[in-house]
């Protein structure tokens, strides 16, 4: 079972549309993937078509006492092989709880330990701030995916989310993988195309060659309603999400043969 968080500490840049894209591309090869919200704005839940009031179980149940089975929580979506665990607004609560209530962040990673085999893939899209649910992300997984809008100001939410990435990288001892997908693209603006380059100089090759553009299809759908970006739909968003998709296996797989 492999762990992608999908994480920034910026909000607006394509990380839910990102988790749904990578999400429906690994079930489109015949992964069993599961997608887990764990931002209280629930956009993930929404895209489902989930109501959030009354509050739906979901991850919130993963840190009560004692913690809900993960299995329970997952719902079957309409596209074969991925399913998804709801967040609620009451994730805001964590924060405070966790002073009176010790080894909260460890919860999420321990709860994917007892469901191990169940999915091939899950896919954690994580709140825009630091704080105890994007830790337990960032503990639990074996991947790191930070999309990152290609324009000058979304630069500084990418630099904090490396430098997390790292710091949480020395804390746990073993590697955590960096992926940058430059997202909502416009080739038009001078401002976009630099931006990028920045980006490719600054990192180097863990940044996507590539970009994924701006596919209004994607953006004016309601809610990013599960239509939009798990139908039919083959706009050119989603045919550039295939191709990050690809780049992120085949890194994927380089490391898993030289750990081998």
């Amino acid at each position: 079972m492999r762990i992608w968080a999908i994480a920034n500490q910026k909000g607006g840049v394509g990380k839910t549309t990102t988790t749904l894209a990578l999400g429906r591309g690994l079930a489109a090869l015949g992964h069993r993937v599961l997608l887990i919200d764990l931002d209280p704005h629930s956009s993930l839940t929404r895209a489902f078509g989930v109501a959030i009031d009354p509050p739906p179980r979901g991850v919130l149940d993963l840190f009560g006492t004692p913690p809900s089975d993960l299995a329970s929580l997952a719902h079957e979506s309409s596209i074969p092989g991925l399913s998804y665990v709801c967040a609620q607004a009451a994730l805001a609560t964590l924060e405070r709880r966790s002073a009176n209530q010790p080894g909260l962040g460890l919860a999420l990673q321990n709860a994917m330990t007892r469901h191990a085999g169940q999915h091939d893939y899950i896919l954690l899209d994580c709140p825009p701030t630091l704080g105890l649910l994007m830790i337990n992300a960032l503990a639990a997984c074996d991947r790191v995916v930070v999309p990152t809008q290609a324009e000058p100001l979304a630069l500084h939410g990418l630099a904090s989310m490396v430098r997390t990435a790292d710091m949480v990288q020395r804390s746990r001892r073993r590697e955590l993988p960096v992926s940058i997908l430059p997202t909502l693209f416009d080739r038009r603006t001078r401002a976009g195309t630099e931006t990028l380059k920045e980006m490719q100089a600054t990192y180097g090759p863990v940044v996507w060659e590539d970009a994924v553009p701006v596919d209004t299809r994607i953006c004016n759908a309601a809610a990013l309603t599960v239509p939009a970006v798990g139908g039919d739909y083959q706009g050119r968003g989603l045919s550039a999400y295939r191709r990050a998709l690809e780049w992120v296996l085949a890194d994927d797989a380089m490391r898993m043969e030289q750990a081998a």
